[in-house]
Parts: structure tokens; C-alpha cells; sequence
């Protein structure tokens, strides 16, 4: 199934959810552990029946919820064929119906806590060094682009963070290559960077906001708050 631009995934409208990194995230609040149960159990069932489902994260008052689908094509400008990890249709019918199971259950969504970290790395080498970080972080140097045409390193199973490489000159003065990707909802983004402002940290380069807005610390090492256009876009 082809992958979804952003601008079809912006276009399904779907107020409870948002596209951070490669696929559709939602936090639904729940009263207790038992209620999160019997919601996720009616999620299983609806995935169930289209033989797709969502990863799921059960915590004290909340039920998280990523889509994404592991088989999705994208081609690039020569027209080759990859098969990535991306939002599909097939996550954009089932998270709403999930929107329809959470209103069944009486359970509302929080979409602007949802939020995802990633890890970048700056490289001239990224063909060579990347088997040695994806052994490292997920235990197979398998994780080297998979779901991803690049060489990035994705573990299967979501239990580290995503890391990908980004182009560094051979020769350039030694610098900082390691930084953090904090993907939130695009409401939350400002929130967040004020927040981390007034914690002591100075924006250095906000040139691609709101999509990416670069933040150093007390020390110059940056992070990166980085925001996808709102699946509930009324624009």
C-alpha cells in the first residue's frame, strides 16, 4: 500500500491523533488500569478484523497508541520502489475507528501530550559506522535501515529510540554530532520550547520553524524540537 503524503494524512482530519516522525500517535485518558484494559481489548478486535494493529502502551490514567504500517511503499524521484515504515490508508481507517471505540467507551483523547524522541547523529560515514550503532542499540546490525531506504537504525519492536545520520564534513572542526529529535504536537510546541527557554536554554536557529527549531543549553549541546503538520489541520 502506497505510503500517505503529508498533505492526505493533514486532509483525513483526525482530531485525536498526530503524525510525529513515521507514523499516527494518540493518548486516550482513561479513569483506571481495568477501563484502559477494555478499551485496548476492543482496539485489538477492530484491529483484528483488517489484520493490522496499533502498538499500545497502557500507564497510570493513559492508553498511547502509535500506527503505522511496516510494509508501506514509497517511490522515490527515479520511480524505484522502497518498502518504509509510514502511515497508510489502512491507519488512517483504523484510527478512526479507534476515535469511534474511544467514544463508545467514554474516553477522551489528550493530543497535544503525545510526543516522540528520536536520536541524530552527524557522520561522514554513516554506510560504515551505522552497523556498529544498530548491534549496539537493538542487538542485531540487521536494524540498519530497516523500514527506511537510508541508513538509518530502527528497532523493530520500539524499544530504544530511532537514530538516524545526518551529513557532516570529513574535515570539520571537531563539534558536537550527537542531538535529540523531540517530536510533539504542533499546539505544544511553543509551550515547549518557552518551557526549555526559560530553564536556561537559548534557541539558536529557528530559520525552519515551526517544523524544526533548534535549541542549545548552558553548555551549546542542541536538541531539536521538531513539529509535523497537525493530522486536524483546518487550514
Amino acid at each position: 500500500m502506497d505510503m500517505l503524503r503529508g498533505e492526505e494524512i493533514t486532509g483525513a482530519r483526525l482530531a485525536d491523533w498526530r503524525k510525529l516522525a513515521q507514523g499516527l500517535h494518540a493518548r486516550f485518558l482513561v479513569a483506571d488500569f481495568s477501563t484502559g484494559a477494555r478499551f485496548v481489548t476492543a482496539v485489538g478486535e477492530a484491529g483484528d478484523a483488517i489484520r493490522h494493529h496499533p502498538s499500545v502502551s497502557i500507564g497510570t490514567g493513559y492508553v498511547d497508541l502509535k500506527l503505522v504500517s511496516p510494509d508501506a511503499i514509497y517511490r522515490d524521484d527515479e520511480g524505484t520502489e522502497h518498502v518504509v515504515e509510514w502511515v497508510t490508508q489502512q491507519d488512517i481507517d483504523l484510527a478512526r475507528r479507534i476515535t469511534e471505540i474511544a467514544a463508545d467507551h467514554k474516553i477522551g483523547a489528550d493530543p497535544a501530550s503525545v510526543s516522540v524522541i528520536e536520536l541524530g547523529l552527524d557522520t561522514a560515514h554513516s554506510a560504515t559506522i551505522a552497523p556498529v550503532w544498530a548491534a549496539l542499540l537493538t542487538g542485531s546490525a540487521e536494524a540498519q535501515g530497516h523500514g527506511s531506504p537510508s541508513d538509518e537504525i530502527r528497532d523493530a519492536t520500539g524499544r530504544v529510540p530511532n537514530l538516524w545520520f545526518g551529513d557532516a564534513d570529513e574535515h570539520e572542526t571537531p563539534r558536537q554530532r550527537f542531538h535529540v529529535e523531540v517530536y510533539v504536537a504542533p499546539e505544544a510546541a511553543e509551550q515547549r520550547i518557552a518551557a526549555a527557554v526559560a530553564a536556561g536554554g537559548t534557541v539558536v536557529d529557528d530559520s525552519d520553524a515551526p517544523s524544526l527549531t533548534v535549541i542549545a543549553d548552558q553548555d551549546g549541546n542542541t536538541g531539536v524540537v521538531c513539529v509535523a503538520e497537525s493530522p486536524a489541520s483546518t487550514d
